[in-house]
C-alpha cells in the first residue's frame, strides 16, 4: 500500500485489502471485508462497507455509500456481498446495498457501467455491462438489468423486474413488469413505445437486423396476437435473424409478465 495515495484523514480497516495503486480521498471510510483492485479511485467522503469486492479502474465519486446492509426487515446480519466489476463510473451520492440470504446473497454490478448521481441499487440486484443508469434511478430488490440498457432519470423499477438488453426508458418511468430486449418504454406505469432503433444503430446493428427487430416488436405488440402466439412467431423469426434470440431467451425466463 502506497501511503501517498491514501489521504491522511481516510479511515481504512486493517482487514481491508487494497491494491497499492488505489487512490482514496479525504474522510473516506473503508470498512472490514472490503477488497479494492488496481487502478480504482475513491474520492473523498465515500463509505464502503464489507463484505464488498471492487474490481479494477473504477471511479467512485464523493458521498457514495457502497456495501451497506440491505434495507430488508428479514436481514439479520448475515455476511452477504456487494460485487462491483471493472471500469465503472459511480457518481455522487449513489447507494448500493449488499444481498440477502433469501436470494442470491450478492448484489452485483458488471463492467463498463455509467451510474449517475443518486442512483440506488437495492439488495440482490444484478446489473450487467455497458449500462447507463441516469440520475435518481432506483432499483428495488431482486431487479436484473441486462447489458446496454439505459434508464432515464428518475426511473423506478419494482422488485423482481427484469430489464432486457438494449432497453431504454424515458425520464420518470415507473416499471412494474419486465421490459423485453430492444424496447423503448415510458410512463406510469411504463408501456412500450417501439424499439430503441437509434441505440441499436450506435452499437453496430445492421439495417436488416433492426428491420427484423421491428417486425418482432410488431408481432409482440401490434398484431393482436396472444403472448403464446407471438412467442411462436418469434421462434420462427429467430431461424433467419439471430438477434431475435435475445427476445426469445428473455421471454422464456420472464416471471412478472412483460409490459404490454
Amino acid at each position: 500500500m502506497q501511503a501517498a495515495k491514501i489521504h491522511a484523514t481516510a479511515i481504512i480497516d486493517v482487514t481491508a485489502e487494497i491494491d497499492s495503486s488505489v487512490e482514496i480521498g479525504p474522510y473516506s471510510i473503508i470498512g472490514p471485508g472490503v477488497k479494492i483492485d488496481a487502478g480504482t479511485r475513491v474520492a473523498g467522503h465515500v463509505t464502503i462497507n464489507g463484505p464488498s469486492i471492487i474490481g479494477k479502474n473504477n471511479e467512485i465519486f464523493q458521498y457514495s455509500s457502497l456495501g451497506e446492509a440491505p434495507q430488508d426487515k428479514k436481514y439479520k446480519g448475515e455476511p452477504t456481498l456487494l460485487e462491483i466489476g471493472d471500469n465503472n463510473t459511480i457518481r455522487e451520492f449513489c447507494t448500493f446495498n449488499r444481498g440477502t440470504v433469501q436470494d442470491k446473497g450478492t448484489t452485483k454490478i458488471g463492467n463498463d457501467n455509467w451510474i449517475m448521481a443518486y442512483v440506488h441499487l437495492a439488495h440482490d440486484c444484478e446489473v450487467g455491462n455497458h449500462t447507463i443508469l441516469a440520475n435518481n434511478s432506483s432499483l428495488a430488490g431482486h431487479v436484473d438489468i441486462h447489458d446496454y440498457a439505459i434508464l432515464g432519470g428518475f426511473t423506478l423499477i419494482h422488485q423482481f423486474c427484469k430489464i432486457g438488453s438494449h432497453v431504454i426508458t424515458a425520464v420518470g418511468s415507473v416499471v412494474f413488469k419486465d421490459i423485453p430486449p430492444y424496447v423503448t418504454a415510458a410512463g406510469y406505469d411504463a408501456k412500450p413505445h417501439g424499439i430503441n432503433a437509434e441505440g441499436l444503430k450506435r452499437r453496430g446493428f445492421s439495417a436488416e437486423a433492426i428491420l427484423q427487430i421491428k417486425r418482432a416488436y410488431k408481432a409482440l405488440y401490434r398484431n393482436s396476437l396472444t403472448l403464446e402466439e407471438a412467442k411462436a412467431e418469434l421462434a420462427a423469426m429467430q431461424k433467419t435473424t439471430p438477434e431475435i434470440a435475445l427476445l426469445n431467451d428473455f421471454l422464456a425466463v420472464s416471471t412478472r409478465g412483460i409490459v404490454r
